[in-house]
């Protein structure tokens, strides 16, 4: 059975030792740009260094998030920063923009390529199609169900790495514009605004159907009971959320899945305990899901009281005497803990002082009743949740500044009469062979025992090194300094640390690609819910779904999520990367939903034979200029692109059946915002799709003709 990786979540220098302290393999992290957390600490360049060092010293690979959508302007830069982080030495890169992998790849032939979950790959022909083009390893959808990523497993070559535990998007990773399209914060460039942890109501026709108000707010993930399935089919990397998270949590969950990992290996059980379970609640939960990924109901993935960090019960109000509060506790609570009432206010507090039999007191128990003073005013039968264990706080942080983690090594020294003294050590990977200019003498009267030699050489001081075994192979009656010893030591271990410090194979390659040239034309197009033959004389072009009943001319767009590929003729449009792996030898055209937002990118899709490509929704007319330009110049052909002009945007795709089963396709159904927005909402496909409050309407469009766009398309949903 092999031993998975464990991936730690790491938003800064804290983390990283919290999560080297917890016992991970690797760790992912951004820098300043480029990543998807923008929110994150992340580091700079003298960080990610200083990182990089570290973690290899440790024996623990780092991979760097560049997973963000990256426009033509920034190229130039975005290579240059690629290319410190590979004469740095970092183990991989973690990418979504389809373009850029094709960039890196070529340029950069030894640099690791691990598909980031934002790309959106989510079958098993998408799978192979990364696999063909040279990545190294595919971060799967969190939708992808157990039985699904079994099959990838036995079927593909490529390692494949799972979220098990931390926070989810409820809308597909790399198909949720609602940020951007609200506000401008795009969630392909880092900047999400968590449109899903807001409050919604859901009306039906006219009538709101909804009790609570978060309705998108998922649940956390947590594959603690499963872990075991994913260990025995091979699974290579299992991958924490929270770069956004402090220390303490890094530490509590990467040493909590280390725990289960190593247990079960060794005893074919997680062994997790309740208690387990409750620390985990107490530093971050939002309530626990099993996700899409072990088909949990669908009334489990959502929680829709609360989107925020739900602590664990400790007791109840029974008292209240103006800002007097009085709590019997079912729970322990101690000074400096933070507490929240759930019920009236949902107010919270940190616990300054509280009283128990009128005496102050640092610290309760289950049954006891105190009093504490509360700002907020509960009610009675109010449910008290701790949301932050001071205790526990401080256990975890006692623990991550203990330096307890070290590199345990084996160690032969040798000392014969006559010779030089030679020392070994190994670390299991490198072994390092050493000798001193030493000559060893017969002692006169004070000989160096064995027991002397292994006190100095056991002196690591705050070395990450442990000596496991340790072998002393001697001739009786000599004597060697002490000093000799020591540096010797000294020296062995800091070229074993050089060694450890390991450097990539720094080899360059050219960036080449044949792609055709296309006709310049000035066509329309038009996608439509709402067939029929007369629009055939209006357009160039017209695109329904694949399940309706048309004449053969007509082009057939298939869905951006399919979990086993749709079996279809005719000519396509697609939506995800799998399709294009099964479809590329017939007419296809991609759709917005492929991200594509640079000339790079439409470079490799042209190179695969895709016949249009359509550009992204998040692409001002700038930037599709830019890329035009670029294009031409750079290939000195045209591209042949299509641009979505008129459209209500599907601003998430969610496998979430937001209706739990109860969706009448004859009503209308919305979200409607705090603002007032109303969000139409489709369930289609066993798929929900969030559709903007308002419609999009580029003007002018003559002048994307005139830029070198070919097809402008019309989307005409409802």
């Amino acid at each position: 059975m092999k031993k998975p990786e464990l991936l730690a979540p790491v938003g800064n220098m804290e983390c990283l030792y919290a999560a080297i302290e917890a016992g991970c393999d690797a760790v992912y992290l951004s820098g300043k740009l480029y990543g998807a957390r923008n929110f994150a600490g992340n580091f700079s360049n003298e960080e990610l260094v200083d990182a990089i060092k570290i973690c290899h010293l440790y024996g623990i690979k780092v991979y760097v998030t560049i997973n963000t959508l990256i426009y033509e302007a920034e190229v130039d830069n975005f290579i240059k920063y690629v290319d410190f982080l590979y004469i740095n030495n970092v183990d991989a890169v973690i990418i979504q923009d389809i373009g850029m992998f094709d960039l890196i790849r070529k340029i950069y032939p030894n640099l690791e390529l691990h598909i980031s979950t934002q790309m959106h790959v989510h079958n098993l022909e998408g799978v192979h199609l990364m696999e063909e083009l040279g990545a190294d390893r595919v971060v799967l959808a969190r939708e992808t169900p157990f039985e699904l990523v079994k099959k990838i497993k036995e079927n593909t070559n490529i390692e494949l790495e799972i979220f098990v535990h931390g926070a989810l998007c409820i809308s597909y990773s790399g198909q949720c514009l609602m940020s951007s399209l609200i506000g401008g914060r795009s969630g392909n460039r880092g900047t999400c605004a968590q449109c899903c942890r807001q409050p919604y109501d859901l009306y039906e026709n006219d009538t709101k159907i909804n009790k609570d108000n978060y309705l998108l707010s998922t649940r956390d993930l947590n594959s603690l009971e499963n872990l075991g399935k994913l260990i025995e089919i091979g699974v290579d990397s299992l991958k924490i959320e929270g770069r956004m998270k402090r220390p303490e949590y890094v530490y509590l969950i990467i040493s909590t899945y280390r725990k289960a990992i190593d247990n079960y290996l060794k005893y074919k059980d997680v062994r997790i305990t309740d208690n387990d379970i409750k620390e985990i609640k107490k530093i971050f939960n939002r309530k626990f899901t099993k996700g899409f990924l072990f088909n949990t109901k669908n009334d489990e993935f959502i929680n829709s009281y609360r989107p925020n960090h739900q602590g664990i019960e400790i007791g109840k109000v029974i008292s209240v005497k103006h800002n007097n509060i009085t709590i019997k506790l079912t729970d322990d609570l101690n000074v400096q803990d933070g507490i929240r009432f759930i019920g009236s206010n949902d107010s919270g507090l940190t616990v300054q002082t509280m009283f128990k039999n009128n005496q102050k007191v640092k610290e309760a128990f289950k049954n006891d009743i105190i009093s504490l003073y509360s700002k907020d005013i509960p009610k009675i039968g109010d449910i008290v949740v701790k949301t932050t264990d001071n205790n526990q706080l401080n256990r975890i942080n006692n623990l991550i500044n203990s330096k307890l983690r070290k590199v345990k090594i084996d160690l032969v020294f040798s000392a014969h009469i006559g010779n030089n003294i030679s020392i070994t050590i190994t670390d299991g990977y490198n072994t390092i062979n050493n000798t001193s200019l030493y000559i060893v003498d017969k002692s006169i009267n004070n000989p160096t025992k064995k027991e002397d030699i292994i006190k100095q050489l056991n002196k690591l001081g705050d070395t990450i090194y442990e000596i496991d075994n340790i072998s002393i192979d001697i001739d009786d009656n000599i004597f060697i300094p002490v000093k000799v010893i020591n540096e010797l030591r000294r020296d062995t271990v800091n070229m074993l640390s050089e060694k450890r410090l390991y450097n990539n194979d720094i080899k360059y390659g050219t960036y080449e690609i044949d792609v055709p040239d296309f006709d310049v034309v000035n066509k329309k197009v038009i996608y439509t819910k709402k067939y029929n033959e007369d629009l055939l004389t209006k357009y160039d072009e017209v695109i329904v779904d694949y399940n309706v009943d048309t004449k053969d001319d007509v082009r057939r767009k298939l869905p951006r999520v399919q979990e086993n590929i749709i079996e279809t003729n005719g000519k396509l449009l697609i939506g995800e990367l799998g399709s294009l792996y099964k479809y590329r030898d017939k007419d296809i055209v991609t759709d917005f939903s492929f991200n594509i937002v640079n000339s790079y990118s439409v470079a490799l899709l042209h190179s695969l034979g895709v016949n249009r490509i359509t550009l992204s929704h998040e692409m001002n007319d700038y930037q599709i200029n830019k890329l035009i330009t670029k294009y031409k110049e750079r290939y000195n052909k045209n591209p042949n692109l299509e641009l979505i002009v008129e459209d209500v945007i599907e601003a998430m795709i969610i496998k979430y059946d937001l209706f739990n089963g109860k969706y009448n396709k004859n009503n209308k159904y919305y979200l409607k915002d705090k603002f007032g927005n109303k969000f139409r909402v489709i369930r289609d496909n066993n798929l929900t799709y969030v559709y903007n409050f308002e419609s999009l309407k580029r003007e002018n469009i003559n002048t994307y003709y005139e830029m070198g766009i070919n097809y402008l398309r019309k989307n005409s949903i409802f």
